[in-house]
């Protein structure tokens, strides 16, 4: 029997790249996914039809994580369809690369708006479909946390709120037997990153990665569905590198 049959996802921002290799991992480990996207209603499809192509269960919902009314709706629909939840993985983010002299309030607030307010508000409005026996919420952080590029102060920012907001979730939820972890991927190889594939960036972030390569959404998937399984039933608070050595 695959590990998670039975149980209910949620994957934010899964209409591609990272959360897309998610989604259909979790439904390959048996759970029944909800695809939510922003705009890429045309990519929320694609990966739905994967997944069901592959003999899974997944359905694409509408909403931006930035917009609380979306997400009030997501898990009305959600409720509605699936009538709870059992893992919610808070993936949704936006990324800016930029100089400080070009940081402004808009782009600040946009940033955080999805990354930090939005994985806060959507982590509140599941709570009420967890089942009395808890549950898994793993967010995606980033390796950045700890490496801290230059040019990506804002970025930067959001995901060492990210991990605090982890940790802090997981002694909060520890008590309502829902498990809060993190996973911070190393530079992945999606539809948003092709273009620094071949960079002088990617090629340096390579010589220094000790298993010698960028990481593929499948990477980040497998640790994700680990954490949301029953192998990691007593683990939580942790914040899990997956970047292939990269410090």
């Amino acid at each position: 029997m695959a590990k998670l049959t039975g149980k209910i996802a949620v994957v934010t921002g899964a209409s591609k790249g990272i959360g897309a290799g998610i989604a259909k991992e979790l439904a390959a480990q048996g759970a029944s996914v909800v695809v939510n996207y922003s705009s890429s209603k045309e990519g929320a499809e694609k990966t739905v039809a994967a997944i069901v192509q592959a003999g899974g269960k997944a359905v694409a919902i509408c909403g931006s994580v930035a917009k609380p009314a979306d997400i009030d709706k997501l898990f009305a629909e959600v409720k509605e369809t699936f009538g709870t939840v059992d893992i919610l993985v808070n993936n949704a983010g936006v990324y800016v690369h930029a100089p400080i002299e070009q940081v402004t309030e808009e782009s600040i607030q946009e940033v955080f708006s999805v990354n930090v307010t939005g994985l806060l508000l959507t982590t509140k409005a599941a709570l009420a479909l967890f089942p009395e026996s808890g549950g898994s919420i793993i967010n995606i952080g980033s390796i950045v946390s700890e490496t801290t590029p230059a040019m990506m102060s804002v970025y930067n920012g959001t995901k060492g709120a990210v991990d605090a907001i982890t940790q802090t979730l997981a002694k909060e939820l520890g008590p309502k037997k829902i498990r809060v972890n993190g996973i911070n991927p190393g530079m992945t190889v999606t539809e948003g990153t092709a273009q620094m594939v071949e960079s002088d960036m990617a090629k340096v972030m390579i010589s220094l990665t000790p298993l010698g390569r960028l990481g593929q959404p499948e990477d980040i998937a497998l640790a994700v569905a680990y954490l949301a399984s029953e192998d990691a039933r007593w683990i939580t608070g942790s914040l899990l590198q997956v970047g292939g050595g990269l410090r």
